[in-house]
């Protein structure tokens, strides 16, 4: 009641949650593409002491699923809802135009952030989010998507599905921020990650000692690029030269030492495109052991960290009162190819494949700040061991995944191993079962999707419990599967083909753990029966429309769904002092441009980057140095071209233009200029890649890394820069370069 005086009125406030709570804290920490066997405590040689730790406290699941690919996952973990439902069925960056993939997260699947939020809960996200569409990764949003936008207080990490470990592209809260030390002061993501992760709860600890809270722990590890500190490396030298038959013979050995797989246990044939490794030549041999030791070495480094995150928690006194769920988002990545990548951006993006010399040359660089390597699909397959294929497969070595579970008050026997059928959609309701709350069916005013999980709660205390859940779906990019009451039928699918070609494989996954032995011919009514209740899945759980078209295709419908100008596009950009755009980038492949900036300089050492597109692993830059200018092309550290002013530049405002002429398919003529006067000009070749990198666009700086040997990052303009305008024709506006290398590597 409000009266005309304070003494006439009665006073309310909103109803608080209270500080002081006994639920417990919720802590996911997810890896990125950690095969089946690559911890130690699930059959490897690498060594994982932190993570055996938390194996050794809790439990190791032998028998958990993923969807195959990072971002359904994500969708998945984080609402307990199956990714077509979520909006996404594939990355993010992929709109198709249909329900089931947005690449967004669907309102009517509210994440347990925001469910935790509204029981009192703080939440922090740290690391990957890759749950946003590109298209809205953007200074301008919308951050509806983003982790503020989805329930988390508080978010440090970065937006896409992978990043430089050294230079890395990174965001706190909605806004881009620069990195808070050098590489050669020690700099490092994983480390980066954890301190903030480490901050973020040590303060919510001191304002609130008894207010739990939810941490999402996202690792860019082991993802590519692999890159540790040479330290971590060096542990590893020479250990690998084995080769990967014999290290994924020696890992499944030790799988059955461990109780993880059963005694008869059958190793599957190499997968195929996977060379025996006698049959590779000393120098394949040499490089592609190398580029093993530097995942070790990576993968130990985020052991490392993973034990500084578990020791403050215990230092506050909160390990036992936490509930700890690490996991993997889906198989190893055999993405690497037949031989490995020193620069993991080069073959997908620019179609010109890395030699065996050219490796060989930089083998020293391998997992450090100037290479961006992945290992070889042999390596990827013993980091499946004992499973069949990878990444992006509906067979066990793309969505069988490590799981580990610790929270003492409800294991009673710690150490030990369950082997229940569960999928990622079930960690969230073991979380809301645990602290007894219920999935609301409304959240801010849009009704909610039940939750379509099964809780593995029960298996906690009790590993001789059978199976709660009885049948699951999966699709991930056309490849199918379906597992019901131990049974499962599983096709792979051609790009470009029917759907009705596809040929549907059985297993009896009770008794044959690596899906060795088809059963199909045998059974071939069960394979009907499978494949009918596939599509049931599928309709109940918003998997339609099926998707046949290939990447290529795909990438079609970005431009197809634009109307394209017909004549020349102008962009203008406006420094404030520097700025860089993750997004609206000029897309100059194989494109006549001309590239204007308006500046002052009041001394010859006003210099610095104008505009920069790209980092160590390839780009473009253009620049001022020694009072000349210069453009400057890194063709993915393969071939570089560099232009630079025969005369020095004058002081004062003025405007300097970069011009660019076609002189063939592939090559063509860049001219400098200074007031309209041509100060220099000079060939570039492989012009189909220009502009085309997976870094940021840079407006007066280039950061994160150099595009060229010439400076040392960000090198910022240090005149007054007012704007840059580009001007391109002939002219097709796409997210092409965008989208497509997410598409190829996350």
């Amino acid at each position: 009641m409000i009266g005309r005086t304070v003494d006439e009125s009665t006073p309310w406030w909103p109803e608080e949650h209270a500080s002081d709570s006994d639920q417990p804290n919720v802590v996911y920490i997810v890896l990125d593409d950690l095969g089946f066997s690559q911890l130690g405590c699930y059959g490897s040689d690498i060594s994982t002491p932190n993570m055996d730790r938390l194996a050794a406290e809790g439990l190791r699941y032998t028998n958990f699923h993923t969807t195959a690919m990072c971002s359904p996952t994500r969708a998945s973990l984080l609402t307990g809802r199956n990714p077509h439902s979520t909006g996404v069925s594939f990355v993010s960056e992929l709109d198709t135009g249909f329900p089931n993939c947005r690449g967004k997260v669907r309102k009517d699947t509210a994440m347990l952030s925001e469910v935790l939020l509204e029981e009192g809960y703080n939440a922090f996200a740290v690391g990957k989010w890759h749950l946003a569409p590109g298209k809205e990764q953007s200074h301008i949003g919308p951050f509806d998507g983003w982790p503020l936008g989805r329930g988390f207080e508080h978010f440090y990490g970065f937006m896409r599905g992978a990043t430089d470990q050294f230079h890395p592209d990174l965001v706190e809260g909605n806004q881009r921020v620069s990195q808070p030390k050098s590489v050669e002061e020690g700099y490092h993501l994983t480390e980066d990650l954890t301190d903030q992760a480490i901050h973020y709860i040590r303060t919510q600890k001191s304002e609130a000692p008894k207010k739990p809270f939810f941490c999402y722990l996202s690792y860019a590890a082991p993802h590519a690029p692999h890159q540790a500190p040479k330290e971590f490396i060096e542990k590893y030298k020479g250990k690998y030269d084995k080769g990967w038959d014999l290290t994924r013979e020696e890992w499944f050995e030790r799988q059955k030492e461990m109780g993880l797989i059963p005694q008869d246990t059958v190793l599957p044939p190499s997968n195929p495109g996977v060379k025996a490794w006698e049959e590779l030549s000393k120098d394949e041999q040499r490089l592609y052991a190398r580029m093993q030791e530097v995942f070790a070495g990576f993968l130990e480094h985020t052991d490392y960290h993973i034990g500084r995150f578990i020791d403050n928690l215990r230092d506050l006194g909160q390990l036992d009162n936490t509930l700890i769920v690490l996991l993997s988002d889906n198989g190893a990545c055999g993405m690497g190819g037949e031989g490995g990548m020193v620069n993991s951006w080069t073959p997908s993006y620019n179609a010109v494949p890395e030699i065996l010399e050219e490796k060989l040359a930089r083998i020293d660089e391998l997992g450090g700040p100037t290479a961006n390597s992945h290992y070889p699909a042999g390596w990827a397959q013993a980091g499946n061991t004992p499973l069949k294929w990878y990444k992006t497969f509906t067979h066990a070595g793309g969505i069988r995944c490590p799981l580990i579970i610790r929270y003492p008050e409800k294991i009673k026997d710690p150490g030990a191993v369950r082997s229940q059928y569960h999928f990622v959609t079930d960690i969230m309701p073991t979380v809301l079962e645990l602290i007894s709350v219920e999935m609301p069916t409304e959240y801010k005013g849009v009704p909610q999707k039940p939750i379509q999980g099964t809780s593995l709660l029960y298996t906690l205390a009790d590993g001789m419990k059978a199976t709660r859940k009885k049948v699951q779906h999966f699709e991930i990019a056309g490849n199918r599967a379906i597992w019901n009451n131990g049974w499962k039928a599983v096709a792979r699918h051609l790009p470009d083909t029917s759907f009705d070609d596809d040929v549907w494989e059985l297993y009896d996954t009770v008794h044959d753990f690596t899906e060795s032995n088809d059963l199909a011919a045998v059974y071939p009514e069960k394979v009907k029966e499978l494949v009918a209740l596939w599509w049931e899945e599928a309709e109940k759980y918003d998997v339609f429309p099926l998707d046949s078209r290939s990447l290529e295709q795909r990438l079609k419908l970005i431009t197809q769904r634009r109307e394209m100008p017909e004549g020349p596009v102008q962009r203008v950009y406006y420094a404030s002092p520097a700025i860089h755009i993750g997004n609206q980038i000029p897309d100059l492949r194989n494109k006549i441009f001309q590239i204007e900036a308006e500046l002052h300089r009041a001394g010859t050492g006003d210099d610095g980057v104008i505009v920069a597109h790209g980092d160590h692993s390839g780009g473009y830059t253009l620049f001022i140095q020694e009072n000349r200018l210069v453009f400057h092309y890194n063709f993915s550290n393969l071939e570089s071209y560099t232009i630079r002013s025969t005369a020095e530049l004058p002081l004062g405002s003025y405007s300097i233009t970069v011009t660019f002429a076609k002189t063939g398919d592939d090559e063509g003529i860049i001219r400098l200029f200074a007031n309209g006067k041509q100060i220099g000009e000079g060939e570039i070749g492989h012009t189909f890649a220009l502009g085309f990198s997976r870094s940021n666009f840079y407006i007066g700086q280039n950061g994160r890394s150099p595009v060229g040997s010439f400076y040392r990052s960000p090198f910022p303009f240090k005149g007054k820069l007012e704007k840059v305008s580009f001007t391109i024709e002939p002219y097709k506006e796409d997210l092409e370069a965008l989208v497509l290398e997410e598409l190829l590597t996350e």
